[in-house]
């Protein structure tokens, strides 16, 4: 007994059933299951017409899934990679930028917990955080703070040499 291929909507509502994507993500992946010219296109018309494909509901989806992990950067990358309309990207990163400091200071407590030790282990610890998407600023301003909470309990000596 032969079962019949799913339909391009069906398709689609199985990768929405799993996570939220964004129209053009279910383009590209369903591009090749369209035998028809355009019968893609109709499908995604009417799945976004009832409320199934939702541009808000990516990039929230995107933040509450990413924000507390990534910088800035990261989750524009992200959403760009996802087509979603360069204002909604551009409103989403503003979004952050009130607790990007906070965000990567939480990152490097979960991952190192104590400032480096030499000049080696600050620049691993500073291209931690830069790949996780975090400003060169935000990032140095991690790193200052770290240093300087040790020597406020006055457990390490106060050098500026591994700036």
């Amino acid at each position: 007994m032969a079962f019949a291929a799913p339909s391009l909507k069906g398709r689609a509502l199985r990768l929405l059933s799993q996570r939220e994507h964004s129209r053009a993500e279910l383009m590209r992946k369903l591009a090749a299951y369209e035998e028809e010219p355009g019968s893609l296109a109709r499908a995604l018309d009417e799945l976004e017409a009832r409320g199934f494909i939702s541009e808000a509901r990516v990039v929230q989806s995107v933040l509450h899934q990413r924000a507390a992990r990534l910088g800035s950067a990261r989750i524009r990358q992200e959403l760009q990679a996802k087509g979603i309309d360069a204002q909604a990207v551009a409103q989403a990163v503003q979004s952050l930028q009130d607790t990007e400091l906070a965000r990567a200071q939480a990152v490097w407590q979960r991952r190192f917990g104590q400032p480096p030790a030499d000049a080696k282990a600050h620049a691993r610890q500073m291209r931690f955080l830069l790949t996780r998407g975090f400003s060169a600023e935000v990032v140095a301003r991690v790193l200052r703070a770290a240093r300087t909470q040790v020597r406020a309990a006055g457990r390490a000596p106060a050098t500026d040499s591994d700036d």
